[in-house]
């Protein structure tokens, strides 16, 4: 199970990483911006598609549906972004 928990959390912090560098990057279009601004202000606000107060589904839903959205912005990046991360990440 921490193996598990390893293996997900290295990936999660890696698309974190690839989102941040997007954010930096000039070639960027500006939804990816707001799209990332989304996301935080999701995690942030206190209004949740099931509440924090039931105890596991309430932090669940932030665990399953933010590494879903920054994937599904990750994926949706030109690839000239995504080249520049991956020569950027491999020096």
């Amino acid at each position: 199970m921490l193996k598990r928990l390893s293996v997900l959390w290295s990936v999660i912090r890696g698309d974190a990483r690839m989102l941040w560098f997007a954010l930096k990057h000039p070639l960027s279009p500006r939804w990816v911006k707001l799209a990332t601004a989304a996301i935080a202000l999701y995690v942030v606000w206190p209004i949740d598609l099931i509440p924090d107060v039931i105890p596991l589904l309430g932090w669940m839903d932030d665990a399953v549906l933010v590494p879903l959205a920054i994937r599904w912005v990750i994926n949706r990046l030109p690839d000239a972004v995504r080249g520049d991360f991956a020569r950027h990440a491999s020096s």
